[in-house]
């Protein structure tokens, strides 16, 4: 899990990249937590949070119009 200072340097095409990445990380914990034990249940809600930064980060930059 990167931290918000690191996640900030990131390019247009990185934020998306790792938009992707945690996004498919989400939907693995998911359907882990459907079939069997997961240890730390808490994690979904913080790859959640972490895709919202994500978003947030990204929509700024297209209104900067970095996204090119």
């Amino acid at each position: 899990m990167a931290k918000k200072s690191t996640v900030k340097e990131l390019s247009y095409k990185e934020l998306v990249a790792k938009r992707d990445e945690l996004k498919k990380e989400y939907m693995d914990l998911r359907f882990k937590m459907v079939i069997a034990h997961v240890d730390n249940p808490l994690q979904k809600r913080t790859i959640r949070r972490e895709i919202a930064r994500v978003n947030t980060l990204i929509r700024q930059k297209e209104i900067a119009g970095e996204n090119k």
